[in-house]
């Protein structure tokens, strides 16, 4: 995104999750930066106990930071940010997402690939992005 500066990825949408074992459910939301002024990388997120349509726990923060969560107890605190759905929801715990290492993706090798697979089709965008050729990256889209 970005035709006035830097040009960055940024994906956004929603997604559900829906635990079957134990009812419970999250709606979560990865918001994209607006056109001006904002933040990139902002996410909110309700999580709701099984049956109930009003959410316990509001979350928001960034996706790539701190996230903080809000109970309809009015507790807020810091929020673990795997979702990851105790069953009582009596333990949140602290992460820093910067303190986690990076995961190097696995991915085929680019003559392995099938000539529309995402790698293989990027493959002249990603280098020209890489070698700072704003012109040649956005020939090779077309």
């Amino acid at each position: 995104r970005s035709i006035l500066t830097v040009p960055w990825i940024e994906l956004g949408g929603e997604c559900s999750i829906n635990c079957s074992k134990t009812g419970y459910n999250a709606s979560i939301v990865f918001h994209t930066k607006p056109f001006y002024g904002g933040k990139k990388h902002r996410i909110t997120a309700e999580i709701f106990s099984p049956n109930d349509k009003k959410p316990f726990c509001s979350i928001e923060g960034e996706w790539n930071g701190v996230m903080y969560a809000k109970y309809t107890t009015g507790v807020k605190q810091l929020f673990f940010l795997l979702f990851a759905f105790h069953q009582k929801w009596k333990i949140v715990l602290k992460w820093y997402t910067k303190k986690m290492p990076t995961i190097k993706k696995k991915v085929r090798k680019l003559e392995d690939q099938e000539d529309f697979e995402s790698r293989c089709l990027w493959k002249d965008v990603t280098y020209n992005l890489k070698i700072r050729d704003i012109d040649a990256a956005t020939a090779a889209k077309h």
